[in-house]
């Protein structure tokens, strides 16, 4: 039986002995249970944002959480979640003027993702601002045990929307830049033969499928078009793939073509198709005008060769842009997973609202339905599709929020 503790009436009568001393340990000990508390809460929200709802391994959209911590320098980049590109920090290894006004980039990093002929990178430049590049490297220096490394092109753009200035300009050896990738939709198809076309700068996602079918040993040509021979990149290597430069005889100089339209004048398109083997993949990147000539040429019949192409920028004509159209209504968009609502008005895309009302943060490039930045699951409701990038089997449940919008201004429901 405990004994029991009997308080000297002494004490009462002459008040408390040191009255404050049990108050503070009360007051000390729910300070340091509140600080315990308030510290495995932060650590919890820092794990997942919009806990406490469930955590995902990567997030389906917006700017990854690692992308948000300071510096990055003492993470170790690591492999996205299969099927969603994750965000990597890397630092610039090497710069090489490979043209002029061309900038090879190779970046370095730790657990690299694989990638395959016609991928491409999302960089995020100093400024905030993200922009796609095609990888021009191995794809096996992406995956070395000593370090793996992706190397892109850049030509400067005077006039463009200021992304290729800035990396000629801000990305120097040494610096740490945000990619998010690759991604590829522009990979090269098993075909028995291939024919490929190359505008200037459209040579960085050819030239791995030139090395890839080389390897494979399967038939090729190339035909690389561009306004002087010093402006080329990577000239001397596709004249080394060809076997001895454009002008030999032989394999080499039936493989490639090279124009250089200072000296040259334009491409024949026609003949370089017309002599194209029955069933070949004809892979086409460079200036619009260039893509739509070899679409507006290509044979056509059953036996015919099969038309890839990749584009940077928009295609005359298409519908988008973040203004909307004339006939444009308002409507509203649910953010399932952030819990708010967002008016979206008419003249206004839903980026730009979701990013003004909910998400200040969230991804975004070319604003014109190209480049696939901003693409969104769709939970709920009618899509009005304004893209030139989506295939249909994409767009059953997925839009490019910078320029598709709600049909007849029904509302949306989003994964966001």
């Amino acid at each position: 039986m405990p004994a029991s503790v009997r308080v000297p009436s002494s004490a009462g009568r002459g008040g408390p002995l040191r009255p404050g001393l049990p108050r503070l340990r009360t007051v000390l000990t729910v300070a340091g249970t509140a600080l315990v508390v308030q510290r495995a809460l932060r650590r919890r929200i820092r794990r997942s944002p919009l806990w406490p709802l469930p955590a995902l391994e990567q997030p389906i959209s917006g700017r990854g959480r690692d992308a948000a911590r300071a510096g990055g320098r003492d993470r170790d980049p690591t492999p996205p979640a299969p099927g969603r590109p994750g965000a990597l920090r890397l630092r610039v290894a090497e710069r090489t003027e490979v043209a002029d006004g061309v900038v090879a980039l190779r970046l370095e990093g730790e657990r690299l993702p694989a990638w395959e002929p016609g991928a491409h990178l999302d960089l995020v430049l100093p400024s905030g601002a993200v922009r796609q590049y095609s990888l021009c490297g191995e794809p096996a220096d992406a995956v070395r045990a000593d370090g793996g490394s992706y190397t892109l092109a850049v030509r400067l753009i005077g006039d463009g929307r200021g992304g290729s200035r800035e990396v000629h300009e801000a990305l120097r050896a040494g610096t740490t830049v945000e990619v998010r990738g690759p991604r590829n939709r522009f990979p090269l198809e098993d075909r028995p033969a291939y024919l490929f076309v190359a505008g200037g700068i459209g040579i960085t996602p050819i030239l791995p499928m030139v090395r890839r079918a080389e390897a494979a040993g399967v038939p090729w040509r190339l035909l690389y078009a561009g306004r002087s021979r010093a402006s080329m990149p990577f000239l001397a290597e596709v004249e080394k793939l060809a076997g001895g430069g454009a002008g030999a005889a032989g394999a080499g100089g039936a493989r490639l073509t090279v124009v250089a339209e200072d000296v040259d004048g334009r491409p024949d398109l026609a003949a370089a198709l017309a002599d194209a083997p029955p069933h070949t993949a004809v892979y086409c990147c460079g200036p619009e005008p260039l893509m739509d000539a070899v679409a507006d040429l290509l044979p056509a019949g059953p036996a015919g060769p099969t038309l890839h192409t990749e584009r940077f920028a928009p295609a005359a004509g298409a519908a988008g842009g973040a203004n909307g159209a004339a006939d444009d209504e308002a409507f509203e968009v649910e953010l399932r997973r952030t819990g708010r609502t967002v008016t979206v008005p008419a003249g206004t895309s839903v980026l730009r609202a979701i990013r003004e009302q909910a998400l200040p943060d969230l991804a975004y490039s070319c604003e014109e339905g190209f480049c696939g930045t901003c693409q969104q699951r769709v939970l709920a409701g009618e899509v009005d599709h304004r893209d030139a990038l989506l295939t249909d089997a994409e767009r059953d449940d997925s839009l490019l929020i910078c320029v598709s919008r709600a049909r007849r201004g029904s509302p949306l429901v989003l994964d966001l």
